[in-house]
């Protein structure tokens, strides 16, 4: 019997990261990754307009990249750029029938807060909380249609089947779901590739979701703490009086001491430092894949889990 492989790939302003994962989800193995810049022209990210300025570049850096893999796989899950999309929490007070009856709930009560028309979005959603008030708490993802056809044409284009489009900081989460699912109430805050996130969870349920962009040069303590800060405080003006779970913190491994100094000081908690290493194992072909490049991958790799 041969293992059960999975394709993961990430896609970022200034490049893609491409990984083979075998194992499962709770034991996951790195079996290949490879990494393509792409040309500052090449992508642009927008919410309402097509994102791949030079789609043959694109299709052509993707499909060089698979083939480096050396492998047959090209069912693909991938994660895209926060910043391409919207990710909502969204409290219903109507009860739904059935998921149409809720996508025309949802819509009417998003029609009038995005820049395009809701009708031009494609989205996903899913119950994450009923309220002792019967409300019901939905998590909305969403993203202009045309921009998320146009990343589905130039994939399949490169020889890829993608049957997963998810963002990078559910990508990231992915890959530390089974350590989280021990926990009742907890905070993930993460510092990746120049994103901020906050995602704050309540007897399991997500509570609170918040990505802010910086910038990936460079990390700019102050502002990285004013954004976890920030978050926080808009936490708590929704949900008073409801204390912060055990607090996990993500970054890459040259700045992880000073971030969590930062999540520290803004929590009035010492968090849980997590670790790529911890949850990625190598195969042979890999172990010589130092800690720096697996936490690059980490998008990519847990994208791949959803198809394991």
């Amino acid at each position: 019997m041969f293992a059960r492989k999975s394709l993961g790939l990430e896609i970022y302003p200034d490049g893609i990261r491409l990984a083979l994962i075998s194992g499962s989800r709770t034991k996951p193995v790195v079996e290949a990754f490879d990494t393509a810049p792409l040309h500052a022209d090449t992508i642009h990210i927008s919410l309402r307009e097509a994102n791949i300025l030079d789609p043959g570049k694109f299709v052509t850096t993707v499909r060089d990249t698979h083939l480096r893999l050396l492998t047959k796989t090209v069912r693909t899950s991938v994660s895209l750029p926060d910043a391409a999309g919207r990710v909502i929490l969204l409290d219903l007070d109507t009860r739904f029938k059935s998921r149409d009856e809720a996508g025309d709930i949802i819509r009417w009560k998003l029609k009038k807060n995005f820049p395009f028309d809701i009708n031009d979005a494609h989205f996903d959603f899913q119950q994450v909380q009923e309220r002792e008030t019967g409300e019901i708490v939905v998590l909305v993802s969403l993203i202009c249609r045309q921009v998320l056809v146009q990343y589905e044409e130039l994939l399949a284009q490169a020889g890829l089947e993608p049957n997963h489009i998810d963002f990078t900081t559910f990508g990231i989460y992915e890959l530390f779901a089974d350590r989280f699912s021990l926990d009742n109430d907890y905070g993930f805050i993460c510092y990746f590739n120049g994103v901020v996130s906050v995602l704050l969870f309540r007897e399991g349920a997500l509570e609170f979701y918040r990505t802010k962009e910086l910038s990936a040069a460079t990390f700019t303590p102050n502002r990285v703490y004013r954004e976890i800060s920030s978050s926080l405080l808009v936490h708590q003006d929704k949900h008073p009086g409801v204390p912060l779970g055990k607090v996990y913190c993500l970054t890459s491994y040259d700045q992880v001491e000073e971030f969590k100094v930062l999540v520290s000081e803004a929590t009035s908690q010492e968090p849980v430092l997590l670790d790529v290493e911890r949850v990625l194992s190598r195969s042979a072909t890999c172990s010589t894949i130092d800690r720096n490049a697996l936490y690059a991958m980490s998008a990519a790799c847990g994208a791949a889990l959803r198809n394991l």
